[in-house]
C-alpha cells in the first residue's frame, strides 16, 4: 500500500523563517512518522502495540518554541556535520589543523553550536516520504568545504522507516551524520525505559574518559562486562558509549540491534550500514522538560540508538575513516522496523 505523505505549517522562527511538518503514514503496519524541517527532527513516531493500539514512541515537544529553547536535548534531531565528539574541538587533515566550535567543554559535540539540528532544511516530497536538503557552507562551525547534504525519510511498502543520508563536498572534510531520536517503546512519557531488553551485534566497545572521548588503544572486548548485549537483556542506566558493530562498514543495511518492551510487546529491529552504534540512556533528564504528551521526562525516559562512525575518528587513524573528498559520495543508511511479540505465557 502506498505511503501517504502530507505537509503542514508548524510555526515560524524569530527571524521569520517558516517551519513545516511532514507526515508519513503507512497503511501496512500502522506506522506514522512526523518530520520537521527544523533540524530534520523526527517529532513523532507512532506504532501499534500487541493489542493494535498505536502509541507515540519518540521523545519530543509539542511546539516549535520548545525545540528552539531546548535544542541541547537533541530530541529526534538530525545531527552533523560530525555526530558525537571531536576531542579538543580540532582535527588534522592534509597537514592542516582545523579548529572547531567547542560546545561540550573543550570538545566539539554533534557539529558545534549551530549544528544541523538548529537550522531549517528545504524539503520536497519523494517516493514514500520526504527529502531534506541544505548546503553547509565552507567554514561552518570550523569545518572545511561546502557540504551538500540530502537526507530522506521514507516508509517502505512493508511499513519500515528508512533514513538515508548523502553528501558531497567541494574540499576535503570530515562527515558523520546520524539521527538522535530517543525511543520509549511503551510510549513516550511512560517513565523509565530501563525495562527494555536490548540485543546488540557488538563484540567490542570503545572505553571513554570522563568527557566521553575514547581512550587510547584498541576497542575493548564486551565479554564479562556490563557492555555485553550479545544476548538480549534489560538495559540499565549509565550508558553514553560507542559499540563496535560486528562486520564494520557494510555495503547494505544489516541487522545490528533489537529492542523489546515486554509490557507493550513492541519490538524495534534496527539495521544500518554504519560501523558503530552509540547507546545513550539519557540519564541527564531531570523532569524539567515537558514532552508532547504533557508528562515531564525524567532520567532514562528514552533510549537513543545512534548509528554512526566512532567518536573522535578524525583524530584516530586506527578508527574507520570519516574523511570525504571532492568526487566521493558519502552515504549512510539506517532502517527502523517495528513489530510486536506475543505476551509470554502466565504474564498479565
Amino acid at each position: 500500500m502506498k505511503t501517504q505523505v502530507s505537509r503542514e505549517a508548524f510555526g515560524v522562527l524569530d527571524d521569520g523563517t517558516p517551519v513545516e511538518r511532514w507526515t508519513l503514514e503507512s497503511g501496512r503496519g500502522g506506522l506514522r512518522v512526523r518530520v520537521l524541517t527544523y533540524g530534520g527532527i523526527v517529532q513523532t513516531l507512532e506504532a501499534p502495540d500487541r493489542d493494535g493500539t498505536r502509541g507515540q514512541l519518540a521523545l519530543g515537544f509539542a511546539d516549535l518554541a520548545s525545540y528552539v529553547a531546548h535544542g541541547g536535548s537533541y530530541f529526534g534531531a538530525l545531527v552533523g556535520r560530525y555526530a558525537n565528539r571531536i576531542a579538543g574541538a580540532s582535527f588534522p587533515l592534509d597537514g592542516r589543523t582545523h579548529r572547531l566550535t567547542a560546545n561540550d567543554g573543550r570538545h566539539s559535540l554533534h557539529g558545534g553550536a549551530r549544528n544541523f539540528s538548529r537550522v531549517v532544511w528545504s524539503a520536497r516530497e519523494t517516493d514514500g516520504g520526504v527529502e531534506l536538503h541544505r548546503v553547509s557552507p565552507d567554514g561552518e562551525e570550523g569545518f572545511p568545504g561546502a557540504l551538500d547534504v540530502r537526507v530522506t525519510y521514507t516508509l517502505s511498502p512493508d511499513g519500515a522507516l528508512h533514513v538515508v543520508s548523502r553528501a558531497r563536498t567541494d574540499a576535503p572534510t570530515v562527515v558523520n551524520l546520524t539521527n538522535h531520536t530517543y525511543l520509549h517503546l511503551g510510549g513516550a512519557g511512560g517513565g523509565s525505559a530501563c525495562g527494555h531488553e536490548l540485543r546488540l551485534a557488538a563484540s567490542r566497545y570503545t572505553p571513554v574518559d570522563a568527557t566521553g572521548i575514547p581512550l587510547p588503544g584498541a576497542p575493548a572486548d564486551v565479554a564479562g562486562t556490563r557492555f555485553d548485549f550479545r544476548t538480549a537483556r534489560a538495559v540499565g542506566g549509565g550508558y553514553d558509549h560507542n559499540f563496535v558493530l560486528d562486520g564494520g562498514v557494510a555495503p547494505a543495511p544489516r541487522t545490528v540491534a533489537e529492542l523489546h518492551d515486554p509490557r507493550s510487546g513492541r519490538v524495534l529491529e534496527l539495521s544500518t550500514t554504519e560501523p558503530g552504534l552509540q547507546l545513550y540512556t539519557a540519564d541527564h533528564l531531570d523532569g524539567s522538560l515537558i514532552g508532547s504528551s504533557g508528562v515531564p521526562y525524567g532520567p532514562r525516559a528514552g533510549l537513543a540508538l545512534e548509528t554512526q562512525h566512532f567518536p573522535d575518528s578524525p583524530n584516530r587513524p586506527d578508527f574507520p575513516g570519516t574523511v570525504l573528498r571532492p568526487g566521493e559520495h558519502y552515504c549512510t543508511q539506517t532502517v527502523y522496523r517495528f513489530s510486536v511479540r506475543p505476551r509470554a505465557a502466565g504474564t498479565p
